[in-house]
């Protein structure tokens, strides 16, 4: 299994800061997760994870599947960035912008720990 491919801020578009460190593939993501493509491939249409195109394929930025599941809030999350309008590249960029108020640094990396909820309430914030 590719488990792991490292991110590429220039394939990515988006500024190198708000891009994640590695990617996996769908069938990676369905590997790691234990699932059939077409779960992986359902989950992303039910806004449970976000894969987006880079170099052609769609990925998953790999810190978002942690310990054969997926991040506990990011479905939430997904969703209330989808109801303030967010795509799935402005939302990955959400997810990735720094932010020095989040002991974490980021929302994708602070929906790991403690302060998910409060990642959520920012999302809510935005559809206001």
């Amino acid at each position: 299994m590719s488990d792991f491919v490292p991110a590429d801020p220039a394939a990515a578009n988006l500024p190198g800061p708000t891009d994640p460190a590695g990617w996996l593939t769908l069938p990676d993501v369905a590997e790691r997760l234990d699932l059939s493509i077409s779960k992986v491939h359902q989950m992303i249409r039910d806004r449970e994870l976000i894969a987006v195109r880079r170099d052609g394929v769609r990925r998953v930025p790999a810190d978002l599947v942690a310990n054969r599941t997926v991040l506990k809030h990011l479905p939430g999350v997904l969703n209330l960035l989808a109801d303030a309008g967010y795509d799935d590249e402005e939302a990955l960029r959400w997810l990735y912008e720094e932010d020095p108020t989040l002991a974490a640094g980021t929302p994708a990396a602070t929906l790991a720990g403690d302060q998910a909820r409060e990642v959520k309430r920012r999302a809510q914030a935005l559809g206001f």
